[in-house]
């Protein structure tokens, strides 16, 4: 890698055509420069931490006693889910992470610690707390030996109620402390009770991202720095529809931009790409360019998505804490996106595959 870097002399501009008057190219040459640069760097991320449980099995027959398939047990993998994906890929990408979030006194809970340990991240940020449950999402995948596994039925186990007063003062407590040593702090909200808007508000980190499934708007006010919501999540905070509407898109977008005061909305639209909106301040006063649209890259047939959304937060942020500029962090974060959908599973990407990656535009471009 390093050698290919240091043969290139002239870096691959891709130009978006959907967008002449906007220069959406990607600079490989820098983004080789950003990756390099992400071991120097530190994400805190607080969230709520996940485990996503893959049961494995070869369809045997029908049932007689009801109409569903039975599956003989092939195997069960478990990965970290959820804010803890995001911890995973930020590890993966070479970053110091430090994961503030709670898990159950229970086995999903264990595993799930075990697992980050086992990738050598910090997890005394993570609070064990009694009597509560580690969510954890298993999907039951069923196919032949030599065929393609599809998902056949997911069952979740969710913790019920909220989490106790004294747990959550626990892990502001943690927050506090390890966001003051981070370069910047991603917040990964899935709405089960970790992540909240009172619990970053005032934290004023140097950065602060957010992915939240069901609540982007009631971050307002929080000093997010940038969102990376998908097309689907920002419909449901306005209770509108996108479809093929470019102008309905850019309308959502800079609503988005100015109700939660952020520097950068980047929107993932699938095999549509990711659409970036950003504010320019001159002399103290904010204007919202127009958006720059970036394609997808690899495949438009994904293998597994799950997880995919955790990665692009992820690869964005350390991106951003590296010193890209937001339409360079949404490149490096286009790309991680479209390496871990050709995984199966909940997967990561590595800085080696990106860089790799980037090579390749760079060769190419020779």
């Amino acid at each position: 890698m390093n050698r290919a870097r240091k043969t290139i002399t002239q870096a691959r501009r891709v130009r978006t055509p959907d967008t002449p008057n906007q220069d959406s190219s990607a600079d490989f040459r820098r983004l080789l420069d950003l990756a390099a640069a992400f071991a120097r760097r530190t994400v805190c991320v607080v969230g709520d931490m996940l485990l996503d449980e893959f049961v494995s099995g070869e369809i045997s027959r029908v049932s007689r006693e009801a109409p569903v398939l039975i599956l003989r047990h092939r195997n069960s993998n478990s990965y970290p889910g959820g804010g803890a994906n995001a911890v995973s890929n930020l590890a993966s990408l070479g970053a110091r992470v430090l994961p503030v979030g709670v898990v159950g006194d229970d086995e999903d809970g264990r595993i799930l610690l075990g697992s980050l340990r086992g990738k050598g991240i910090d997890t005394s940020g993570i609070i064990s707390v009694p009597g509560w449950v580690t969510t954890c999402k298993t999907r039951y995948l069923a196919g032949w030996t030599h065929t393609t596994e599809q998902q056949v039925l997911r069952v979740d186990r969710e913790p019920k109620g909220k989490i106790q007063a004294q747990a959550e003062q626990a892990i502001a407590r943690q927050l506090r402390r390890l966001a003051r040593g981070a370069d910047a702090v991603l917040v990964s909200d899935y709405g089960l009770g970790v992540a909240s808007p009172s619990l970053v508000r005032g934290l004023k980190p140097k950065i602060l991202t957010l992915d939240s499934r069901y609540r982007l708007l009631d971050y307002r006010n929080c000093g997010v720095t940038a969102a990376t919501p998908n097309e689907a999540e920002l419909e449901a905070a306005y209770h509108a529809t996108i479809g093929t509407d470019r102008n309905k898109l850019e309308e959502l977008g800079r609503r988005a931009l100015t109700d939660l005061g952020l520097a950068a909305l980047m929107v993932t639209r699938g095999k549509d790409g990711v659409a970036l909106f950003e504010r320019k301040v001159t002399h103290s006063k904010g204007k919202i360019s127009p958006s720059r649209h970036i394609p997808i890259f690899g495949s438009d047939a994904p293998v597994d998505v799950t997880g995919a959304g955790d990665t692009v937060i992820a690869a964005f942020t350390l991106a951003l804490a590296a010193g890209a500029t937001y339409l360079e962090a949404a490149h490096l974060a286009n790309y991680a996106g479209g390496i871990v959908v050709m995984k199966k599973r909940t997967a990561t990407v590595t800085r080696e595959e990106l860089e790799s990656a980037f090579g390749r535009e760079i060769t190419a471009a020779r």
